[in-house]
């Protein structure tokens, strides 16, 4: 039932609506064109796209100014017929000026946050104001939108309308106003005002006029049954508890300029970082379907394409996101950064857009997983199967400000301190075990050349490993994967990892690795052996002083020391028995080693000398001298040196 008394606000279902007017339907529409039932002949027809509207000269220029205005020049130049007027630039079209109409006319209309834009700048454009009649249109429409903006659901929907009729509603600052109004209520702590965001029971959300104006949004965390509301208030007494992420999908359905404005206006209202950083990886995944799509060669080599979004608006809308997020180190996951990085180089988005994500994931590659940083090559010169430059260039960023956070505060740091199990792994070593990881996953590509690999292990100081074994099994794969490299190149690569750090298990394997240089090997066994002893010592150590600390008057029994003594002997024996293995297999390479030093001196000798044969020999047939006798009674020629 309509209110006889104009002006007067309801709350339908949540929803703001305000009834104006008391008089029944007079209109009636004929194919394109809208009659008033008044019956009086109408005087004049305003044209607006393809719909007429056939009317009265008075209840239209006693509401408006500018219809006064053009009826007023057509009538003086016209013959007494019905004027005619073509009103092409009104905002919202036909549609508006149909409630315009009515209005004028005092028909009853209903104002809600669906049609308040458009009518608030039809009625600025006609010039609908005070000075023609009192309660004019302009006045009614402001007053029901400050009503608007003071609740979070048709402050939305009243902003969405306002792409209909921007220039207008930019003007008469609608679209700012509406934009202020959310982000204070964005910023605003919800346990405190407790702003109904959004509902549970709505499964599907249309935009414009499609969108049932009775639907409110509200909080599923925040509303419960029975809870009362009034003009968007929750008024329960222990309202429930509203996560953070409660406006992400409200303000989602936005376009990219309006949504961006709103980011903008909610950072500059003290929202947290990872809030605002929340909010737009929510609106990334919804409008780029580039990123939902798993960044694995199968699917990349399908053929299939995206067609709604294009991939230039993808890239376009990924562009701007990426300028948005703040610059906080932890705001968004490293993971989701790299799948933001993936896409940013399948839709060939700006230089400038993928430098930002590589910055921004160097600012906390501590944080990332080995699968993630595996970034597929998708250049046109593709020569490895994964980016390895991309990863280098991250690997830099992280470096430099690790090294700018050591030069601001220097301190020295204990190898002790870096070892697992004693302490937290710091961000560089943990940075240092991905590096690793990461070698040993592209060791095995033949295309990965020997300066990409050093210049990417060579990144991460020795300091950074506690233990050198992840960088050993890396450089064993290299190894396996390129015999054609030159032992000059062995060397090098070898010089990447400390052989004084490798564990047990691995310096068993190294020296028994025959890809690895025999000064490698022979190295190995030396520290091997060398921690073997020291171990040994300090076990001998250990129990004079276990021995010396019993009490002399207190004799253990006979059985429990016998016990003992067997143990301590059987355990002695083996770590004897280990160092003379050592021992032995360390006398044999030196051995091996000396044979081969030896032959390689013989055959360095043997060259010299043929070549010194080769040299001497037109000489030595001019110089031939007789042969004469020598003291012992045998002959000898001149270059008796040749013999020696």
């Amino acid at each position: 039932m309509f209110l006889e008394n104009p002006g007067e606000v309801l709350q339908t279902h949540n929803m703001a609506s305000m009834k104006l007017g008391s008089k029944s339907e007079a209109f009636h529409r004929q194919g394109q064109s809208w009659h008033c039932t008044s019956g009086l002949q109408s005087d004049v027809t305003i044209e607006i796209g393809e719909m007429a509207f056939h009317l009265h000269k008075f209840p239209l220029l006693s509401r408006s100014g500018l219809l006064e205005k053009l009826i007023g020049e057509s009538t003086t130049s016209a013959d007494g017929s019905a004027c005619f007027l073509q009103l092409s630039q009104l905002p919202g079209g036909a549609k508006a000026f149909e409630l315009v109409a009515k209005f004028c006319y005092g028909v009853k209309i209903e104002l809600t946050s669906m049609n308040v834009v458009s009518l608030r700048c039809a009625a600025d454009y006609l010039q609908m104001n005070e000075e023609y009649g009192e309660g004019n249109l302009i006045a009614q429409t402001e007053a029901f939108l400050n009503e608007v903006f003071g609740n979070w659901t048709d402050t939305i929907k009243a902003l969405e309308t306002c792409e209909e009729v921007l220039p207008h509603a930019e003007e008469l600052h609608i679209v700012s106003r509406c934009i202020n109004s959310l982000a204070m209520k964005a910023c605003a702590d919800p346990m405190l005002f407790s702003w109904p965001v959004s509902t549970g029971n709505e499964t599907a959300r249309t935009s414009g006029a499609a969108r049932t104006s009775g639907a409110a949004r509200t909080s599923g965390a925040a509303r419960t049954s029975g809870a009362a509301f009034w003009n968007g208030i929750y008024t329960a007494t222990k309202p429930q508890q509203v996560s953070d992420d409660w406006w992400y999908e409200d303000v989602s359905f936005l376009s990219l300029p309006l949504y961006k404005r709103l980011i903008q206006a909610v950072e500059a209202g003290g929202m947290k970082a990872e809030n605002i950083a929340g909010a737009l990886v929510f609106y990334a995944k919804k409008y780029i379907p580039q990123m939902n799509r798993q960044s694995s060669f199968k699917n990349l080599n399908s053929g299939t394409t995206i067609s709604i979004p294009s991939e230039a608006d993808q890239g376009a809308l990924l562009e701007e996101i990426v300028e948005l997020i703040p610059n906080q180190k932890g705001v968004i996951h490293t993971r989701f950064l790299l799948r933001l990085l993936r896409t940013a180089m399948v839709l060939q988005a700006s230089q400038a857009c993928r430098d930002n994500l590589e910055r921004r994931v160097g600012l906390q590659l501590d944080q990332a997983a080995l699968e993630d940083i595996l970034v597929p090559n998708l250049g046109y010169s593709v020569e490895t199967l994964y980016d390895i430059d991309c990863f280098q260039r991250i690997l830099d960023h992280f470096m430099s400000i690790e090294q700018a956070s050591a030069a601001a505060s220097p301190c020295i740091v204990e190898e002790s301190q870096l070892m697992e199990g004693t302490h937290s792994l710091t961000s560089l070593t943990m940075v240092a075990n991905l590096v690793d990881a990461y070698l040993a996953d592209v060791a095995p590509d033949i295309n990965l050349k020997f300066p990409k690999f050093q210049a990417l292990a060579a990144a991460v100081p020795d300091y950074a490993r506690p233990l050198s074994d992840g960088i050993y099994r890396a450089i064993d794969i290299y190894l396996k994967a390129h015999p054609w490299l030159t032992d000059s190149e062995r060397e090098q690569i070898c010089r990447l990892m400390n052989c004084q750090k490798l564990s047990l298990e691995a310096s068993t394997h190294a020296a028994q690795n025959e890809r690895l240089p025999l000064r490698v090997i022979v190295q190995v066994l030396f520290f091997e052996q060398l921690r073997l002893r020291t171990s040994i010592s300090s076990w001998f150590f250990v129990s004079d002083n276990l021995d010396s600390s019993q009490n002399p008057n207190q004799v253990p029994p006979a059985s429990k020391n016998a016990s003992c003594s067997h143990e301590r002997a059987s355990d002695v024996d083996d770590v004897r028995e280990r160092v003379c293995e050592l021992e032995k297999e360390c006398q044999s390479m030196r051995e091996e080693f000396q044979k081969l030093v030896k032959t390689k001196r013989i055959w360095n000798i043997f060259w010299r000398r043929k070549s010194h044969q080769s040299n001497s020999k037109p000489q030595k047939q001019c110089n031939v001298k007789a042969k004469q006798p020598c003291a012992d009674g045998h002959q000898h020629c001149g270059n008796a040196e040749l013999g020696h």
